[in-house]
C-alpha cells in the first residue's frame, strides 16, 4: 500500500528520443568532418602525397661511367680501370648517418675489422643522395655489410670503377692521378654533373683532359621495399664511357729513361725535334699513382707532401736550374748574330779571367791556350765565353735566349709548368731595386748567375737547333678517340716561332756540338756512337758560389746538397735529327760523367728499337734487289 503524498516516477519516451538526437548529431558531424578531411587529402593534396609515396618506394640511382683509357703511341695502356667496392649510405628523412656508421663499426668489431675514417662525410646531406662511407673496401667488409643488410636498410654496397696505372712511378708525373671531387670543384663544375663521391683528374694528363676522360653518368630508377633493398628496375639510362687519350709518349722509352735516372733526383726529357712530340718525360723521385685510386691515409699524404725530396713535383716542367755550359751555344749565337765575333775569333785561355778586382776561373785549371769558337764549345772553355760576356750586353743575351724559348712557358699540355728566368736590366731593377753591373754578365755567359731554365725548355731549345731553327710547342697528347676507337680530335705539330739565328750560324754551332761528342777532347765524348752521329753539350751548374781565394776554394767542402748539378743535352743523327734528349741530375757533379751516361742509355734503346723496326718492316721488291 502506497503512502499518501508520494509520487511514483514514470518513464518518459520523449527523453530517450532527445538523447538519441544529440548522439546522431555528434556522429554525423564527425562523419562529415572525416569525409571533408578525406576529400581534402585525396582530392586537394592527392597528387602531392602520391608523389611523396612514390618517392618513398622509388629511388634514382646514379650510374658512374668508365673513365677513358690513356694509351701510349704504340697503344699500350698506361691508365686503365679496375672494379672497386664502396659502402654507401642512402639517407632519408628518418634514418641518421651517424647511427648507421656506429652500427657498421659494431659489426666490424665482431670480425676485428676497423672502420676507415679516410672518406670525409659532407656536412649537408640531401635525402636519397648517396653518401660514400668507405671507398675501395675489402671483400671481407662487403660480406659483413651484406650479412647484416636487414639491420642496415639504408646502407648498400656498390661496385665503382677506379684508376689503375700499370707503370707506377715511371709514368706518374706525366699521367697524374684522380681524386674525389671537393665541394669547391663541384660548385665550379660548369657541366653540373659532378656530385659528392665523384672522381676527377687532379694532376698531369688526368687533370688537363679530365673533361674528355670523365664520360657522362647514367641513371636507373629502381623500386625498393620497406627495408631499402631493390625490388626491381623501372628504367635505365646507360652511362657513356670517357674518350680515349692517345699520347706521343713511348712507354718503353719512358721506362728506360726512368731506370737510367735511377734513385737520383732529376729529370729527363726526350723529344722529336721535327714536330715537338714528347717521347718521354721523367721526373725523379716520383710516386705510385695507384695509391690515390684507393684510400690514401692522412699519414701517407703527409709523408708525400712533406718529403724533402719533393716526389710530387714534376721536375721536367717545373724544376728550375742554372743551365751551366748548355747555355754557351745560345751565347755563341748571340755573339755571331751581333757580329762581335766570327767563327775564326780566337781568345787566349790560361785558366783565369780577370774583370776589375774579381777573378773568374775556368773549369780546366791550366787553361786551353789559344782557342777558337769551335774548340771553345767542343772543350767547353769558360774563359772564351767570359770574353763574350764582357763584350755582350745582358739585354742582348736575353733577347736571343728568349728567341730560343727560354724565360717563358713552352705551353706543354700538362699543368704546373714554370717559366724559368732570363735576367735583364729592367728585371733586376724591378725585382731587386738595384742596377745591373757589367761584371754580372760574365758568369751569365756560361749559364750561371740569375739564369734559370727547366729541362723541358732546354730540350726544346736544342730541338730548334737540331731542326734548323723552328720552335715547336711540346706535345704529350697525340689524339682523342671515342670509346670505339674513332678519332675525334688530333693535335698536329704547332709552330710557336723561329729562333733569331741565321742558318749558317746554326750550322757552325751544330758542327761544334758534333765535335763535343765526336772529337778528341770533347766533353761529351762518352756519347760517341758508331752507327749514328750525336751532337751534344755537357753542363755543370754551380749550386753555391766558391771563394775567390785559391786556398779557400781548395779547402771548400761541398755537401751532397751543395754539389754541382749535372746537365747534358744532345740530338741525333746530326744530319737528320729525330731525337733530342735532355738530362738534369741534381747535385751529381759534372755533366760529362753523370748526365751523359744517362742520355747514352736512352739513345742506345731508341736506336735499337728503330733498327728492330726496320728489320721487321716488309721489304719492297726494289729493296730486295
Amino acid at each position: 500500500m502506497l503512502r499518501a503524498g508520494k509520487r511514483i516516477d514514470v518513464y518518459d519516451p520523449s527523453q530517450l528520443k532527445q538523447k538519441l538526437r544529440y548522439i546522431l548529431i555528434i556522429v554525423f558531424s564527425a562523419l562529415a568532418i572525416l569525409s571533408l578531411r578525406l576529400w581534402y587529402l585525396q582530392i586537394i593534396k592527392g597528387d602531392e602525397f602520391r608523389q611523396s609515396s612514390e618517392n618513398n618506394s622509388l629511388r634514382l640511382r646514379k650510374i658512374k661511367p668508365l673513365r677513358g683509357l690513356i694509351m701510349d703511341r704504340n697503344r699500350k695502356i698506361i691508365a686503365n680501370n679496375r672494379p672497386s667496392f664502396d659502402i654507401i649510405f642512402i639517407p632519408d628523412k628518418k634514418r641518421k648517418i651517424n647511427q648507421s656508421i656506429e652500427k657498421i663499426k659494431g659489426f666490424y668489431a665482431e670480425k676485428s675489422l676497423e672502420f676507415s675514417e679516410d672518406v670525409s662525410i659532407p656536412n649537408r646531406i640531401k635525402p636519397f643522395v648517396p653518401v660514400i662511407l668507405e671507398r675501395n673496401v675489402s671483400l671481407e667488409k662487403i660480406a659483413v655489410v651484406e650479412t647484416h643488410s636487414f639491420e642496415l636498410p639504408d646502407v648498400e654496397t656498390e661496385v665503382t670503377p677506379v684508376r689503375q696505372y700499370p707503370y707506377g712511378e715511371a709514368t706518374a708525373q706525366v699521367i697524374g692521378f684522380t681524386g674525389e671531387a671537393s665541394s669547391r670543384e663541384i660548385k665550379e663544375d660548369t657541366s653540373k654533373q659532378l656530385s659528392p663521391g665523384d672522381m676527377l683528374g687532379k694532376f698531369g694528363i688526368e687533370k688537363s683532359f679530365d673533361s674528355r676522360l670523365r664520360g657522362k653518368s647514367g641513371a636507373e630508377q629502381v623500386e625498393i621495399d620497406v627495408s631499402g633493398k631493390i625490388v626491381r628496375s623501372l628504367g635505365r639510362i646507360p652511362s657513356i664511357s670517357g674518350d680515349i687519350v692517345v699520347l706521343n709518349i713511348d712507354v718503353g722509352l719512358q721506362e728506360n729513361a726512368w731506370q737510367a735516372l735511377g734513385e737520383r733526383r732529376g729529370a729527363v726529357v726526350v723529344m722529336n725535334p721535327q714536330n715537338g712530340e714528347v717521347l718521354a718525360l721523367v721526373s725523379s723521385p716520383s710516386f705510385d699513382a695507384n695509391i690515390f685510386s684507393g684510400k690514401i691515409s692522412v699519414e701517407e699524404w703527409k709523408r708525400l707532401a712533406e718529403d724533402p725530396r719533393h716526389p710530387l713535383e714534376n721536375r721536367a716542367v717545373s724544376g728550375q736550374y742554372p743551365p751551366g755550359s748548355t747555355y754557351k751555344p745560345i751565347v755563341a749565337a748571340a755573339a755571331l748574330e751581333t757580329g762581335i765575333i766570327s767563327p775564326e775569333t780566337i781568345f787566349h785561355c790560361d785558366g783565369v779571367f780577370q774583370f776589375g778586382q774579381r777573378i773568374f776561373h775556368d773549369w780546366k785549371k791550366e787553361g786551353h791556350g789559344d782557342i777558337s769558337l769551335h774548340r771553345a764549345i767542343v772543350e767547353s772553355c769558360d774563359v772564351y765565353f767570359y770574353n763574350l760576356g764582357k763584350m755582350l750586353d745582358v739585354d742582348a743575351i736575353a733577347q736571343y735566349a728568349r728567341g730560343f724559348g727560354l724565360g717563358v712557358p713552352t705551353g706543354i699540355d700538362i699543368p704546373n709548368e714554370k717559366s724559368g728566368l732570363v735576367p735583364t736590366k729592367s728585371w733586376k731593377r724591378s725585382r731587386l731595386s738595384a742596377p745591373w753591373y757589367p761584371g754580372e754578365t760574365i758568369p751569365l755567359a756560361i749559364g750561371q748567375g740569375y739564369n734559370l731554365i727547366t729541362p723541358l725548355q732546354l730540350a726544346n731549345a736544342y730541338a730548334a737547333l737540331a731542326n734548323g731553327g723552328t720552335l715547336y710547342r711540346p706535345r704529350i697528347v697525340k689524339q682523342i678517340e671515342s670509346p670505339d676507337g674513332r678519332v675525334i680530335e688530333a693535335f698536329p705539330p704547332q709552330k710557336i716561332g723561329l729562333i733569331p739565328v741565321k742558318f749558317r750560324n746554326i750550322a757552325i754551332i751544330n758542327k761544334a756540338l758534333w765535335g763535343a761528342v765526336n772529337e778528341a777532347g770533347g766533353t761529351g765524348y762518352i756519347l760517341r756512337r758508331k752507327n749514328s752521329d750525336v751532337c751534344g753539350k755537357t753542363g755543370t751548374a754551380q749550386v753555391v758560389g766558391l771563394p775567390q781565394d785559391p786556398m779557400k776554394r781548395k779547402m771548400k767542402t761541398l755537401t751532397a746538397e751543395t754539389k754541382d748539378h749535372a746537365l747534358f743535352v744532345c740530338f741525333a743523327p746530326c744530319e737528320k735529327p729525330e731525337i733530342v734528349v735532355a738530362v738534369v741530375i741534381e747535385n751529381a757533379g759534372h755533366g760529362g760523367s753523370a748526365a751523359a751516361p744517362v742520355a747514352k742509355k736512352i739513345m742506345d734503346v731508341y736506336f735499337a728499337q728503330r733498327e728492330n723496326a726496320d728489320e721487321q718492316r716488309p721489304k719492297s721488291s726494289t729493296e730486295e734487289i
